[in-house]
């Protein structure tokens, strides 16, 4: 009788291992480890369109948590955790898959100021918006446009035929 329990327990454990290394090999969130280059323009409080030159920064994404070198230098918003309230693949015009992801990010200081940070990510490409509010009154706007660092992946090229000139010389001397 113990000998059984002490085999189930054994099997119990194995299951219950492999299940976690499954689990913990699962594939990460979709904007784990990557870096995108961004430009950020800010917009004037009339609407009219960005009141200055844009900025370049840079967004680092890890384990569900974003950083931001504007926000950081500016604003002394470290990680920020950001949630993904939409992830879809589609087939488009030319018959290739694209994947689209929709995120938000928002944190909120001791100060009572909040930043709001959402967009969009189109395969390597990304638009879209940081607010900044203290007590509930818009402070900041930002227009956010990026391209994932190292770019557009390239396709392999096909590989031309040569032509070998003298097949016709054969044929003449023959």
């Amino acid at each position: 009788m113990i000998i059984k329990r002490i085999n189930f327990l054994k099997r119990l454990t194995l299951i219950v291992l492999v299940l976690f290394s499954l689990v913990s090999q699962a594939e990460k969130d979709p904007l784990h480890k990557r870096t995108f280059n961004v430009k950020v323009a800010e917009i004037k409080e009339d609407g009219a369109g960005p009141s200055k030159k844009p900025v370049m920064d840079k967004w680092s994404f890890k384990d569900g948590r974003m950083f931001s070198d504007f926000l950081f230098d500016k604003f002394q918003y470290k990680w920020m955790k950001y949630r993904i309230n939409k992830d879809s693949i589609y087939t488009d015009s030319t018959d290739t898959e694209v994947r689209l992801l929709e995120v938000e990010a928002t944190v909120t200081d001791a100060a009572n100021q909040t930043v709001s940070v959402n967009f969009v990510v189109l395969e390597w490409d990304m638009d879209g918006d940081i607010k900044i509010t203290k007590n509930d009154k818009l402070k900041k706007h930002f227009l956010v446009t990026a391209r994932e660092k190292g770019g557009k992946p390239k396709k392999p090229k096909k590989k031309k035929k040569k032509i070998d000139v003298n097949v016709g010389d054969a044929d003449k001397k023959e």
